[in-house]
């Protein structure tokens, strides 16, 4: 046989085999994209998120996996699965070697190892080809496909703010919502790759009214974009609503994004410097038009945006004329009550900005301007704890970044000042591997208390990138294929007061995670948190409030097994412990059991949950993700005493379309009343309804 024919049935088998590793591991997509969605969820722990924006580019790479041959720096970031160090040594792997003919090459990659490989599987492919990056808008129209959403969401149970009252009452009172508490959701978009989307989305939130009263003209909310990418030198234009990512987060970041989580190694954000906007999040995003430049290694995205907010409007009556100021601002987004209905767009909110960057392989550097203004002054509310905040008619914030990869070492950060007190703040953190089981995490944070902006996401124990010092570890270690840790300790203070936090403070927090993956069948994890920060004291004398530590410790079993090729079982355990010495201590638990059953071949599927849950109170409660429709993101939090269970049936037909409904209930054993003012339900159990339809074209 000549060494052409035995060049020929090797690749042929590599290339087979490649082809059916990947089969079988294309299943995990979707329990990476529930992982990541479980992250961030736990890390905010706020029930009402659509974290769309987040996830959408691995859903759309589980469709339309990545060409490892061509993909570059910055597509293979915005997966979030691997850290720069790991971007790095393909690309060079790349260069001295060519293109890959395997997936099994992804095994020579010094930082590459094998848990790395096998969860981003399925978002990937290596293909000879090449596509076509930079496509005319006319291909891209020829090409593309258009996709359809409709969901109705409601609660069965009647909550007081819909009781049936008179039009006096209703029309006087905050007490009670004009709409109905139904949820209606649509969204159409046209699409083509990640180079070209056009697309509406139109939402109703339960209460607010549907064509009529406040709300003539239909849904309460709608948003619209236009995207476009591929040019050379015109890299990106986006008209309507779009996101801008800068550097770390620290200056500007609309959206939102990872923060402290299980995977302990990412925490460098991959900034997506423009895309368009698809949530329906009612504030952060922006409106108005952007557009991304390119020459050789420079890219400059510029930006301008026009929109209404919710604030609430206080008139100052003088010798001269009414002045009108802001005295608070509604990031909400709901318009059912009188006062939620008067707030409305209230403030015109204009923001500006430049991002200039220069990027070669190992080196990203970042320079930033965002103008903020508002067309009244906001002067609110003045507290100890709030006096330092922003308070003013504008703002201009100014920013520098930069990443540098040096060998197996990836140093990032960002520096920011804003101009309505001269405060800076900053981030600076390395990530580096050992080699390709160990890899290590370093996190500095300093923002200053008189730092605001109203658009960011950096790194930060609290809620905003404001009032904190910080430094955070990360260990992960990949002791063989099967066994892996995970650790972080993060220590941190608050130099200035916070809400209910009567004085300067301090805390840290701790993670270790324990997973064995004994196959693809069967998997283990462990996790231990701690966290303690210090809190005003329950007990006070009405002058002198003391601080107290409040410690929560969370432990957690979760187990994965796939009993066969159609059949999952997931099984949880959560106890919560509260210590603070104010209070007895607060204890929760929660036991969850899952049955997912996806047959390959059968158009039917569904996902079953029974959870049995027991808490002291609503501060031991406990986060946990709930499978839902696509693009619908469930993370209740479960408290008090009770059981949950749900099922989600999806249903595809005639090829284009797919139909998921979902029915839950929770079912409490010792309250007789749910909830409080108008979302208070009399009785002991809540029931909720998901019904949605997708279309694709």
């Amino acid at each position: 046989m000549s060494n052409l024919v035995k060049n020929s049935v090797i690749i042929f088998i590599v290339l087979y085999s490649s082809f059916s590793f990947a089969q079988k591991e294309h299943e995990r997509g979707k329990e990476v994209v529930q992982q990541r969605i479980e992250f961030i969820s736990e890390q905010l722990e706020n029930e009402n998120i659509d974290l769309t924006d987040v996830v959408e580019y691995l859903y759309y790479l589980y469709d339309h996996p990545l060409n490892l041959n061509q993909a570059g720096a910055e597509e293979l970031g915005e997966m979030q699965l691997l850290t720069e160090v790991q971007i790095n040594d393909l690309l060079l792997h790349r260069k001295r070697f060519g293109k890959l003919i395997s997936i099994y090459e992804l095994q020579s990659l010094k930082y590459w190892d094998m848990q790395t490989i096998e969860m981003v599987l399925p978002f990937i492919r290596v293909d000879d080809r090449l596509d076509n990056i930079h496509v005319t808008l006319k291909e891209a129209f020829q090409q593309g496909k258009f996709e359809a959403y409709f969901r109705f969401q409601t609660i069965a149970e009647n909550k007081k703010g819909y009781d049936d009252v008179s039009d006096s009452i209703l029309n006087n009172s905050n007490s009670y919502y004009h709409g109905d508490p139904n949820r209606y959701y649509t969204r159409l978009r046209f699409s083509y790759r990640t180079n070209l989307s056009v697309g509406v989305t139109a939402e109703k939130d339960p209460g607010e009214q549907f064509f009529k009263g406040a709300q003539k003209n239909g849904f309460d909310f709608y948003s619209a974009h236009a995207f476009y990418k591929g040019g050379k030198y015109l890299k990106s234009v986006a008209l309507g609503d779009y996101q801008v990512q800068i550097g770390q987060g620290v200056n500007f970041w609309s959206g939102y994004a990872f923060g402290k989580t299980a995977d302990v190694t990412n925490v460098k954000k991959s900034a997506k410097s423009l895309k368009p906007y698809t949530s329906v999040d009612e504030t952060r995003f922006l409106r108005g038009a952007a557009v991304e430049l390119g020459y050789k290694n420079f890219t400059l995205t510029s930006f301008a945006s026009y929109k209404g907010v919710d604030a609430s409007v206080i008139t100052n009556d003088s010798l001269v004329e009414d002045q009108e100021f802001i005295s608070s601002i509604n990031l909400t987004g709901f318009h059912r009550t009188n006062s939620e209905i008067e707030k409305k767009d209230q403030l015109k909110e204009m923001i500006i900005g430049s991002n200039l960057r220069f990027k070669i392989r190992n080196l990203h550097l970042g320079v930033a301007a965002v103008y903020q203004g508002y067309d009244k002054p906001y002067t609110k509310d003045t507290f100890a704890y709030n006096q330092f905040d922003f308070r003013g008619q504008n703002n201009l914030s100014l920013s520098a970044d930069y990443s540098y990869v040096l060998r197996n070492f990836n140093f990032f950060g960002e520096v920011s000042r804003v101009s309505y007190s001269g405060a800076f703040a900053q981030l600076h953190g390395v990530l580096f591997s050992l080699d390709r089981r160990v890899s290590m995490s370093l996190v500095y944070r300093n923002y200053q208390k008189d730092y605001q902006t109203f658009y960011n996401a950096g790194f930060a124990e609290g809620s905003r990138t404001q009032n904190e010092k910080g430094i955070y570890a990360g260990l992960k270690v990949n002791w063989s294929r099967v066994f892996s840790t995970n650790a972080y300790v993060d220590l941190f203070k608050f130099p200035w007061m916070r809400y209910q936090v009567d004085a300067p403070s301090v805390g840290h927090e701790f993670m270790i995670q324990q997973s064995y993956r004994a196959s693809r069948r069967f998997e283990i994890y462990v996790r231990f948190r701690e966290q303690n920060k210090e809190r005003n004291s329950r007990y006070s004398d009405g002058t002198i409030t003391e601080l107290e530590n409040v410690l929560q410790r969370n432990y957690r079993f979760n187990l994965s097994y796939k009993v066969s090729e159609s059949v999952r079982l997931k099984s949880r355990i959560e106890y919560v412990t509260i210590n603070r010495p104010s209070q007895e201590k607060d204890e929760g638990m929660i036991l969850t059991q899952d049955v997912i059953f996806k047959p390959k071949s059968f158009p039917l599927s569904f996902s079953l949950r029974y959870a049995l849950f027991d808490t002291d109170s609503y501060d031991s409660r406990i986060y946990t993700y709930e499978n839902n429709a696509l693009y619908v993101f469930a993370v209740p939090s479960y408290y008090y005493r009770g059981s949950r269970a749900y099922v989600l049936i999806r249903y595809k037909f005639w090829r284009k379309f797919d139909l998921w409904f979902r029915y839950g209930i929770n079912i409490y054993a010792n309250r007789n009343t749910l909830g409080s003012g108008p979302e208070m339900i009399r009785g002991n159990t809540k029931t909720d309804i998901t019904i949605q339809l997708r279309i694709k074209l």
